[in-house]
């Protein structure tokens, strides 16, 4: 039986010291024998879980995805701990100093009147903690493991503020359909499929800063709407007894084609109707 205190209400601290029993010997099996890699997966969608509660807009289920985050950072510290490299407290101790530093106009004595001063000033100040000698060693800094749409509009971003930049969205457009015209041919050829769907991909992003726009965002908004019509579509075959595999694609897309465009099907069921 281990000395653990009860409590009605909990803190940091005492996650600390539940995350410290349950890797100490006698502690769990399972939390024993865990390492960065096998719980890295994990921590990437307690994340991606907390984006969703800020979506919703909802505090209870916020508050408690972002205790599961908590549990990932008290995890891996204590991995290191175990290991003797280091702890919690130099954990906050490097993230006290990183803000410290890039805060200047609000810990020293610098300027920054504005949002895009702060910014800049922050951009700056990361190229010279960094050792960021050239443009390219920024671009380089952008993580690798960020979703790919991020990944490129971080990328890109940075190019910009390098002068790397399109004159404005037309040749952006033009671009677009550039990188379309040679994906095109590499599926009619079946080679370097891969790499121009890549090209195309990149390029979609520069449209989307244009506009301002979350590539992410835009993607996820399109994915809801693809289950919202496929959802149609699927009631719409249940509805004739049957299943989706049962018809063939021609009028799937013709049920399709109803879900994307419903005033058009009304208008013409109505036509019929009279008719």
């Amino acid at each position: 039986m281990i000395n653990f205190e009860y409590k009605k209400s909990y803190n940091v601290e005492d996650l600390r010291e539940i995350v410290r029993i349950l890797r100490a010997p006698g502690g769990c099996p399972w939390d024993i024998q865990q390492t960065h890699e096998s719980i890295r997966r994990n921590f990437i969608e307690e994340a991606c879980e907390v984006a969703e509660a800020i979506d919703e807009k909802n505090p209870d289920h916020l508050k408690e995805e972002l205790g599961d985050v908590l549990l990932q950072v008290l995890f891996h510290a204590s991995i290191e701990e175990d290991a003797g490299r280091f702890n919690l407290d130099d954990v906050a101790d490097g993230i006290c100093k990183k803000l410290i530093y890039r805060h200047p106009h609000v810990f020293a004595q610098e300027q920054a009147d504005s949002v895009g001063q702060v910014l800049t000033n922050w951009e700056e100040l990361k190229r010279k903690e960094k050792g960021q000698a050239t443009d390219t060693d920024t671009l380089n800094s952008v993580a690798r493991t960020l979703p790919g749409l991020w990944r490129a509009e971080k990328i890109q971003a940075k190019a910009e503020r390098a002068g790397f930049e399109w004159p404005d969205v037309q040749a952006a457009m033009d671009k677009l359909e550039e990188e379309l015209g040679e994906l095109k041919t590499a599926v009619a050829e079946q080679s370097n499929v891969e790499e121009e769907l890549g090209d195309l991909l990149f390029a979609a992003v520069k449209i989307a800063r244009f506009f301002q726009i979350d590539p992410e965002e835009a993607l996820g908004g399109t994915c809801e709407k693809f289950i919202r019509r496929f959802a149609g579509v699927e009631a719409a075959v249940a509805a004739q007894g049957k299943k989706m595999k049962d018809l063939p694609v021609s009028q799937l897309m013709v049920l399709w084609n109803r879900e994307k465009h419903p005033e058009k099907a009304q208008s013409e069921e109505k036509e019929g109707k009279s008719s």
